[in-house]
């Protein structure tokens, strides 16, 4: 018999639920009974996100809707506090806002430096900073969304492959000060950004095909439930092998 991860009835805030892995992970969770808060900047797409997630079998009060632009300080504020104020408490957080853009160590401009680094690791920061009292309370835990740029540097997409190694280490060492209130942070490593930005995929993979949406989605909602009750602190690949290929 098939068992599926227990979150049923815990409150999850999942960032970058407007589109991609964010969208699928909530649409996940929803399917597993989870009460769900969800931002993202395109408020139409979300919007979309929260029709699937009812779609899925949750009520109308259990897929609250928080748009905003997290690299903002008080967007990332009010989302954090109107979760609260909808559902007085929150159990789980799943990072997955993020974007990529091109550029070398040569040609990348401090602008596009800055507004990638801001979103990319920033404001995931701040929104665990800003959420970790509320998970101490519930015991609850962090995912964080990676990448597998995070570990394998790839050449054109410099600042990426900087702010995905930077949120491995964060997500490291916020397990390690967090474990004592029974916290834990875990990371998953997707390659679904990286691969729009490549446009091809079957050689470079061991298995011979991308991962999907959906296989990342299940793997975060593992790590969110008790099923991984003794996991703290590390980053799971779902990449087909990538991570430990070597081309030759």
């Amino acid at each position: 018999m098939t068992t599926m991860p227990v979150i049923k009835d815990k409150v999850a805030l999942i960032s970058g639920a407007s589109s991609g892995i964010g969208a699928g992970t909530a649409v996940h969770f929803a399917s597993l009974g989870c009460w769900l808060a969800l931002t993202g900047r395109n408020e139409e797409n979300l919007k979309k996100t929260a029709d699937r997630c009812k779609e899925a079998g949750l009520p109308d009060d259990k897929v609250f809707l928080a748009p905003a632009d997290l690299s903002n300080e008080e967007d990332a504020k009010n989302v954090v506090k109107s979760t609260i104020e909808h559902y007085g408490r929150l159990d789980i957080l799943v990072n997955s806002a993020g974007i990529l853009i091109p550029g070398s160590t040569e040609n990348t401009s401090l602008s596009d430096f800055d507004i990638q680094m801001n979103i990319n690791l920033r404001s995931v920061f701040h929104v665990m900073q800003l959420s970790i009292p509320h998970l101490i309370k519930t015991k609850g835990n962090i995912v964080n969304v990676s990448s597998v740029t995070g570990i394998r540097a790839f050449p054109g997409v410099v600042v990426y492959n900087m702010s995905k190694a930077a949120l491995d280490q964060l997500t490291r060492t916020a397990a390690l000060e967090l474990a004592a209130q029974q916290v834990r942070v875990n990371a998953v490593k997707s390659e679904e950004q990286y691969e729009k930005f490549l446009e091809h995929s079957k050689t470079t993979h061991a298995m011979g095909r991308v991962g999907t949406v959906d296989e990342v989605a299940r793997s975060i909602a593992f790590l969110a439930s008790d099923d991984a009750s003794f996991i703290t602190g590390q980053t799971l690949a779902i990449d087909g092998g990538r991570s430990v290929m070597c081309p030759r």
